[in-house]
Parts: structure tokens; sequence; C-alpha cells
């Protein structure tokens, strides 16, 4: 028994629509002698007549009535079924969960999203914003789809994947002798009240590496959890410190100073998600334009010019 194809319905649909053969011709923006033909086939491949012919005018035959109230049927479902993948390619009824650790969500997260959501503009989006701690339990109960955070996550059942390399960065207040030198020396930067987080930290422990290698260990006159209270801080004069670039990647941060480090320090942007987990295409974009920006980030490094004399 010959079977209908997708496009058999759609030509001998629009020949009932339009009632011609140059009708459906135009319907479809294709030739009138292919309709003619395709329809022609349709008819002795199936074994029956589809339509009478009747002053020029294409009238369903009388014995093909129930076939085209089915072919309708057929349609409706077709443009159902566009109508659905219309609204998932805008992510509408979606929703994307994922999270950032604060350094990234700072000034990146917002970059992202906001490619995100020009390429999905009924999507909803769920951006949580975590500690390294709170990872692993977030993936494993698949409260969200990835992670973005500034150290991998040790867990077996856990992926990190490095996105991107960053540098660490000397930040401080305006009007800060060490903002009259073009670099800053870690060495230099011991002389004055320093701003940290933990080194027990994974974070922490990042941003106290360029210290350890250079035989030192900073002496914390306050500490703050995350890389904006670390600004902040800075920022109101109590301190100077070290701290990643994307959490300074702004392109204008006033009452603060960035320098770039003497030495070389690096920390590495990781997209973390659970072992096995197929991830959706809307979380595959979002993780894509996280590298994106964070590419960006460090190619277009955020220096303060120099005090003028």
């Amino acid at each position: 028994m010959k079977e209908l194809t997708l496009r058999q319905v759609e030509v001998v649909r629009a020949v009932l629509i339009a009632g011609s053969i140059q009708g459906a011709a135009n319907l479809l923006s294709v030739s009138a002698p292919g309709v003619s033909r395709l329809v022609k086939h349709t008819e002795e491949a199936l074994g029956i007549r589809l339509f009478d012919r009747r002053a020029g005018v294409f009238v369903p035959a009388p014995e093909a009535r129930a076939i085209f109230e089915m072919l309708n049927q057929v349609f409706h479902q077709m443009e159902n079924l566009n109508a659905a993948v219309g609204a998932l390619q805008k992510g509408e009824d979606v929703r994307l969960s994922f999270a950032s650790a604060p350094s990234i969500a700072q000034f990146i997260a917002a970059r992202a999203i906001r490619s995100v959501r020009t390429r999905f503009p009924d999507l909803m989006i769920d951006l949580n914003i975590l500690k390294i701690e709170e990872t692993a339990d977030y993936l494993l109960l698949e409260r969200g789809e990835v992670v973005f955070m500034s150290s991998p996550v040790e867990n077996s059942a856990i992926d990190s994947t490095p996105l991107v390399e960053g540098r660490i960065v000397a930040i401080l207040p305006e009007g800060h002798e060490l903002a009259l030198q073009e670099d800053v020396s870690v060495h230099d930067l011991m002389r004055f009240p320093f701003v940290g987080v933990d080194p027990d930290d994974p974070y922490g422990a990042l941003l106290a590496q360029p210290f350890r290698d250079a035989g030192l260990s900073p002496r914390h006159s306050m500490r703050g959890r995350f890389a904006q209270t670390t600004v902040s801080l800075v920022r109101h004069g109590l301190g100077v410190a070290v701290i990643d670039e994307f959490s300074v990647a702004e392109v204008y941060m006033p009452g603060l100073i960035r320098r770039p480090l003497r030495e070389k320090a690096t920390i590495t942007a990781w997209s973390v998600q659970k072992r096995g987990r197929h991830l959706s295409s809307f979380a595959e974009f979002t993780i894509a334009k996280f590298r994106q920006e964070l590419t960006a980030a460090t190619s277009r490094a955020r220096w303060d010019p120099l005090p003028r004399n």
C-alpha cells in the first residue's frame, strides 16, 4: 500500500484551499507544472481520484472527502508541532537553572545572560550564587545544570571543565601611593594593610599563591568571604588586595585602582556539571557565552590610568 508523504499532504491541501493548480503553486511558491505532476502522481500511486475538475476548479471528489478531513487534521497537528518548536526555540515555558561563584557573577554573568536572553527571549532564567562547598549538592540534586566557578570541584560524581585562564591583579584605593606605579609587586603590597580571603578557602588559596611563590605569608588586616566584599573594603580605603580580573572587569569602578601584578599569577574559570548529565541546548549555549565573555574580559584588561603629575 502506497503511503502519503508530508510533501504530498502539503501540496494536495494547497490545491484544496486554492481550488486550482496555479493557486496552489502561488501558495507554496513553486511552479504550477510541478504541483500538477505531484497531484497526478499521488492519485495514480493511491489508485483513487482526489479531485474533480469543474470549469477549471479543483473540488474534492466525493469518495475522497474522508481523506481530506484527515489531511486537515494532519496539517493542523503539523501547525501545532511547528508552533511548539517555535516556542521552544525562543525558550517559552522553559526554565534554565544554573549558578555562579560571586566573583564570576559580579560582571561576567550579566553580560553572558544578555546574550542568552537575546537568543531565547522567553526563556525563564534562574541564576543562583553559590559558594564552592554548596556546588556539589546543587548539581547532584539537579537543582541546576551547570555552575561557573573559579576553582574545580573535587568530587567523583562531578566534571569540572576549564573555560578561560585569567590574571590575578592588585587593587588599591584611589589616591594610594602604589597607584603611581605601572605595576605592583606582592612585596609592595606587604607594606600596607591587606584585605584578603581565608587561604584555607579554595578561592583564598588561589589569591595567596603569588605570595607563597615569593616566599611571603600575607598578614590580613581584615578578611572578606567574597570578591565583592574585598572590592568594597579596598574602595573605602581599608587596605589593598589582590583579586581575579573577572571580579573587576567593569569599565569604570570609581574609588578603585587596578594594577597588574609584577609576578605572574593566574586563575582559571571553570564550568562544573553533574557527571553523565546531558545538558539542555540552553545550558550549552550559556556555557559558550560565559566562555566568550570571560575571554573578552582577559583580552581587554582594565588597567586604570596613572595619576597626572
